[in-house]
């Protein structure tokens, strides 16, 4: 939905799960709710991004892939019929007298809302590049910056490099895919889970991926398509090998966005909130998911859900001052009967 003037209770930036999520606890509270995403489609990075990672942290689900996630969650909020505003991003906002506001888009769309709940993820992101002379010569011809379709790197000689959670989920996902992975990170010790670590060394030890730590790309190899790559070990020196992909993930690089001129409480790159309902230092605007700060925050999905539930208790109490807040169980009234 792409209206130049939109009128709801409840306005979500970002439709991330968080996002997503959030519309539901809003629809069980009788609340209208309207999202923006910046990307072309719902489901934030989960859909657009990665949606074939698998997800291990989500109660009920001891796998989940990522867009899974964001086709069962848009399945969870169909009853209450939010609408969307996709591919443009929110610039200016203006809070009127009787506590509402309007906000516009890059596109010019206007919207009013009653509150906002800010579920931004990131912000505005771009990955993290490595310092290479020729790596823009290979962008789309080799490299990539991000794991869309893991088919796309099926029967590849594929080299991923980075030491955090992404290197290691993928190079343990590729290894049944791609005909060899090779993981190069620049330590010998690596930033991501443990346990993620342990099997890929497991995995190297019965040669289902080459591990090659103390080491980094170098250079790149090829006319017009990445087939090579040449890496410099700490002390073996340089190191050649075929490669039809090459996959840096050093993670995103976030940035707030016209958000960072809203006049809220900013703390690299995060929104300060109250953890009593997550509000921000602007009455009537919260802010859930990666997208706050405060002591104690954990990045994970499960806790942005527990973030938006409790905003949108308080934000009713804002928008609906005189109004009672019943709030019932879904196992006994059931979702239906919150329409």
């Amino acid at each position: 939905m792409n209206q130049n003037n939109i009128d709801t209770d409840l306005l979500i930036i970002g439709a991330g799960p968080v996002g997503l999520f959030t519309v539901f606890e809003a629809g069980l509270l009788k609340m209208r709710c309207h999202l923006v995403d910046a990307l072309p489609i719902a489901g934030g990075q989960c859909a657009e991004i990665y949606p074939k990672k698998p997800i291990y942290d989500i109660p009920g689900y001891p796998s989940i892939l990522a867009g899974e996630l964001i086709d069962n969650l848009l399945a969870q909020i169909e009853p209450f019929k939010p609408t969307f505003t996709l591919g443009e991003r929110i610039e200016s906002f203006e809070k009127l007298e009787n506590g509402s506001f309007v906000v516009k888009s890059s596109r010019g769309t206007e919207i009013k809302a009653k509150a906002i709940a800010i579920a931004a993820g990131l912000g505005c992101f771009e990955p993290r590049k490595p310092v290479l002379e020729n790596l823009e010569k290979f962008e789309d011809k080799g490299v990539d910056y991000i794991i869309r379709d893991p088919e796309v790197y099926r029967n590849k000689k594929v080299v991923i490099a980075g030491g955090g959670d992404s290197a290691l989920d993928w190079t343990i996902f590729l290894s049944d895919i791609a005909e060899k992975v090779t993981l190069v990170h620049r330590s010998s010790s690596f930033r991501g889970a443990l346990d993620s670590a342990e099997k890929v060394a497991n995995l190297a030890k019965k040669g289902k991926v080459n591990l090659l730590t103390d080491t980094e790309a170098l250079q790149l190899v090829g006319n017009g398509v990445l087939n090579g790559i040449v890496l410099k070990h700490k002390t073996e020196g340089e190191i050649k090998m075929d490669a039809d992909n090459f996959i840096p993930l050093f993670g995103l690089s976030p940035k707030l966005g016209p958000l960072a001129d809203w006049g809220l409480n900013i703390d690299k790159n995060a929104i300060d909130v109250n953890t009593e309902d997550y509000s921000t230092n602007i009455p009537g605007i919260y802010a859930i998911g990666d997208i706050n700060s405060y002591p104690g925050k954990l990045k994970l999905i499960l806790c942005g859900f527990h973030e938006g539930t409790l905003a949108v208790q308080s934000a009713f109490k804002y928008m609906f001052p005189d109004k009672k807040l019943s709030f019932k169980y879904t196992t006994v009234q059931g979702v239906h009967g919150f329409e």
